[in-house]
This record gives structure tokens, sequence and C-alpha cells, in this order.
């Protein structure tokens, strides 16, 4: 691409950074989890939710588990201001939530913060200023010790409003545009604050570092982060706190990196909603941790609820191939992949149930509220034998044979290719029908009667009768090895056809009723192998119906 060269980067990397964090295999527990759809997600909305939505919103969020909820920015707007409101007045947050609210550091708007947080049980007031070189020269025009004067003079009218409103109010400072700053400047900035308001044991202050535009790759901000743990005051009485956006698609490994380098506290979105590329997703984050056998804290076990209540309220869409969430994702299209998932799931029931490795899925999508019968196995031009294959036996019960399975996955395969769509299952099992089962044409068997011959339970006699373009006939032969072997020997002299009878396998119909069977069968004629099946309620009348319909479908290529 032209103009490469006229990019710089922005970002400060640590210099010699201990990098301790890179000695951790994963994150061992989960964070202090803080919602920001109500604030960060939902200035991000082409139509921003009406208050009825984000009290809807609200309920939700505290029921997935969240104890801390950014509700808005009361200031910014009457809908803001009367939605915190409401929360407090009505009475809709539970004792063990704290909601939280953000302010710029002007006397103005923290004042119109505490007055609507009047009487709030628990809050966090989250003061921000921007820090970054590129925001002091470009936007403020001003010098490190005047940025760090506005930072002070919020941090102590905080204090003030604090002393004289009603309620129990926590203090939480971002260094805006931090990933943008030199890490000493960061640091000192953030202690002038932290000095101010004197955190202890019983009066923590969170300490928020966000990524709000993504200027590198993980490790950097990692080792901003770390930096920031060795060099703050009180650091035993601070909360460390993330907020990374999506810029770069990193938003998810700089919160992981970022926990991994001594952050407590992660703010984000459900799906990742947020100004320009997004917030860190905080339902991708949290089955992270639960795929690595590490409680979230977090309920996503009812995923599509989530995702419709999420879609309805914001007018956003969870993308089909969404982590965790997405309509696709605990999809298969590819044949190989059908095939490992199905052979995976029968390894586990046979001999782990306890433990989830199956091949290509990560997590079991029942977890999230997602049935794997119904979504793993999409038909398409790409598909197996293998997916084919699982979902006729586990949608119809038909478990057919080995190289039956690969013909009609190839039969399946060139239909969904030739009509460029992808096949239901229902789309799917009807093809298999109108080409296996119960063929009729131009062979079809009225009655069957068997007789035992010489007390020889394996010598059959056989009577037949049959109709061909209309016509009746009754035909008899014998069979020296039971009595599909008298049935074909009576067809060969019937038709003229010499075929060999190559497999034959039958099971009960355990999907549907138990009183119906499934026979298989396969025939060689002419060098070539047609298969047949035949579905009744009596075994041996299904195998005779599987002989036909393999005989038919030779009869009907072969126009004899």
């Amino acid at each position: 691409m032209k103009n490469y060269q006229k990019y710089t980067r922005q970002y400060f990397p640590v210099q010699n950074p201990p990098m301790r964090w890179t000695q951790k295999e994963y994150i061992t527990k989960a964070p202090a989890w803080c919602s920001v759809d109500l604030r960060d997600g939902n200035q991000a909305l082409i139509i921003p939710m009406s208050l009825e939505e984000k009290l809807e919103f609200f309920k939700l969020l505290v029921k997935i588990g969240f104890k801390e909820i950014e509700v808005g920015f009361p200031a910014a707007s009457e809908t803001e201001y009367e939605f915190c409101r409401a929360l407090i007045e009505q009475n809709l947050i539970p004792d063990d939530v704290t909601i939280q609210v953000l302010t710029q550091s002007r006397e103005h708007i923290i004042a119109k913060t505490y007055e609507a947080l009047k009487g709030c049980k628990h809050a966090i007031v989250h003061l921000y200023n921007s820090t970054s070189l590129a925001q002091r020269q470009q936007v403020f025009r001003k010098s490190k010790q005047e940025i760090i004067d506005i930072a002070v003079f919020g941090a102590k009218l905080c204090k003030e409003y604090r002393e004289k409103t009603p309620g129990n109010f926590q203090f939480e400072y971002s260094p805006e545009s931090f990933t943008g700053t030199e890490p000493e400047f960061a640091a000192e900035i953030c202690n002038a604050v932290i000095d101010i308001w004197q955190p202890s044991e019983t009066d923590k202050v969170i300490i928020n570092l966000p990524v709000t535009v993504s200027h590198s790759m993980p490790h950097i901000y990692a080792n901003q982060v770390e930096y920031m743990c060795d060099h703050l005051n009180h650091r035993e009485n601070l909360i460390i706190s993330l907020h990374p956006h999506n810029d770069r698609g990193c938003a998810v490994a700089d919160t992981e990196m970022g926990l991994l380098a001594g952050a407590d506290r992660v703010e984000g979105t459900l799906f990742g909603n947020g100004e320009r590329t997004g917030n860190v997703d905080i339902v991708t984050l949290g089955m992270n941790m639960f795929s690595q056998g590490v409680d979230p804290e977090l309920d996503f076990s009812n995923m599509p609820e989530l995702t419709e209540l999420y879609e309805r309220v914001t007018r956003m869409k969870v993308y089909d191939r969404q982590p965790y969430s997405g309509k696709l994702v605990f999809a298969a299209f590819s044949g190989s992949h059908q095939d490992a998932i199905a052979k995976g799931m029968k390894y586990r029931d046979e001999y782990d149930p306890n433990h989830w490795t199956v091949p290509y899925l990560p997590i079991d999508p029942t977890d999230v509220g997602r049935i794997y019968e119904t979504d793993v196995i999409r038909i398409n031009s790409q598909s197996g034998k293998g997916g084919i294959g699982y979902l006729m036996e586990t949608q119809f019960g038909l478990d057919l044979p080995k190289n039956m399975r690969e013909e009609f996955g190839y039969l399946v395969k060139g239909i969904s290719d030739h009509a460029h769509k992808e096949l239901l299952p229902d789309e799917v099992h009807e093809i298999f029908e109108n080409t296996y089962v119960n063929i009729k044409k131009p062979l079809e068997y009225q009655e069957i009667h068997y007789v035992q011959k010489n007390n020889d339970q394996t010598y059959i006699q056989v009577s037949l009768s049959l109709t061909k373009d209309g016509e009746s006939y009754t035909l008899k032969s014998d069979g020296a090895s039971g009595r599909l072997d008298a049935v074909s020997n009576a067809l060969k002299a019937f038709t003229g056809v010499k075929f060999t009878v190559k497999s034959y396998q039958e099971h009960a119909l355990t999907d549907t009723s138990e009183s119906e069977a499934v026979a298989y069968v396969s025939i060689e004629a002419e060098k070539k192998i047609y298969w047949g099946a035949g579905i009744k309620k009596d075994i041996s009348e299904a195998s005779v119906a599987a002989l036909f319909s393999a005989l038919n479908r030779f009869l009907s290529e072969s126009g004899k």
C-alpha cells in the first residue's frame, strides 16, 4: 500500500521492562468486572437506548452477575441524568451492585454528577482527563504540569463533593489515552491524584489504564500495566483496572496480558460494542476463562437470551462468527471438521464423559444454551461423509454403513453445490429417503412367505409375489444361506440380472420408533455397487425392501 511512511508509532514502550508477567501461564481467577454497556457502549449506538431499554439492559447485566455497572455520564444529557436517578429512586440497584458514573474534571460537571448520585448506596465516581502526547500537543496545547493540574483540580473537587453529598462513593481515575502517554508521566499524574484521595484498605481507589486507542501489540500494553503496578503509590490499596478498545483487533489479548501483568479489574461490554471498533468483549474474555477451567463469575449459560436482548435494544448485530455467541460458531461445514467432531463426541460418550476434549469445539455448546445436535452439522458442498453420517445418525437414527455413508455424502454435496445453498437436516433426510428407502419401481413386492426345508434354519424356500409395469407375478426359489439369499435367487431368475449381495446391515430406528427397523443392502451388478435401504416394522421385511431398493436402483439406471 502507498503512503505507509506517513504513519509513526504513537506509543511509548517501557524501557528494559522486567516482563515478570511472561512467566505466568494463564489467568487463575476472574477479575472484578465492570460493564460499560450503558455508557461507553450506548454512546456508540446510532440510536441510543431509551430509558426503558437501559433499564431492561441493566436488569440483564445484574442477572448475568455484574457487581459494577457504569450507567452513564449524568452531566452529558437529561436522559443520562434521569436514568441514574430512576435506578436510585426506584430502588433498582441490588445491595451488592455498585453503579459507576463518568465525569470530566470540570466543577459544573462534577456538581451535576454528585447531584445525580444523591442517596446512592454504592457508587463509583470515575474522573478522567486525557494525558497523551498527541492530546497535549494538538487538542489542549498544554504542558505536562498543566495536564496534572487539571487532574488534581478534579480530584480535589470529587473529594469535596463526596463529603457533602449523601451516599457511599468510591473514586476512580483514568489517564485517558494512556497507551499514547509516556509511562513515567502516566505514573506521575496518577500518583498526584492518588496522593489527594489517600486510598486505604477500606477506601480503595481504582486506577483505570485505558487502551483509548490501540497503538501497539499486546505485550507493549502489558509492560505498561506492569510498570504502573510497580510505580504507583499505595499499590496495596489500589485496584488496577483495564479498559481496552479494539482498534487493532487486540482488545482481548491486551486484556488477558494486562491481567497477567498485575491488573485486578476489567471494564468492557457484552459482545464488544463501543466507539470505533469497540470495547473489549467481556463475553469472549469470560468464556476464554471458562474454557480453561476458570470460573469467570459471570453467567453466560443462556447465550441466546443475551444475544436476543442485546440485538433488540442496541439495534446492533452479533456477528455469525463472534466467538462463543455467533449462530455459526458451533457449526461445521468442512467435511474433515464434521468427521472429527462426530468421532470426538462418540469418544467422549464412551471413554471420558466428564471432560470436554472434542476436536474443533473449545467448549460444549450446551454450556451456553445451545443444542449440539441441531447446530453443529451444517450441510453444504464442503461437507463430508462423517458430518452427513453423524447428522443422519443423531437426528434421524440412521446409522449408515461406512461405504454407503461415503456415497450418500458425495450425493448430498453435489446437490448442495448445484443448488448453491446450504441444505437443512430435513432436506438431507428427504434426499436419503427418495434415493434409497423402500424404492418400488420398477419392481414392488406384495407378499412373501418362507418355508424351512429339512429342519435347516439356513435353507429357506420362498414364495414371492410382486408387480412389474402393472402386472403381477409369483416367484419361487430356494436359498441355502437364509431368507435374503432365497429372495435374491428368485429375483435373479426373474430379471435375468446377475448380481451379488455384497453387504447387509440392520438396526432398530431408536430415534423414531422402537417398533421400526432399518436394513441396508448393497449389491454388485455389472461391476458397480448399488445401495438400498428398507424401513419396516418387521426386520425381515426391511431386509427385503432394502434388496428391492438396491435392485430397483440398478434397473432404473441401466434401463433394464
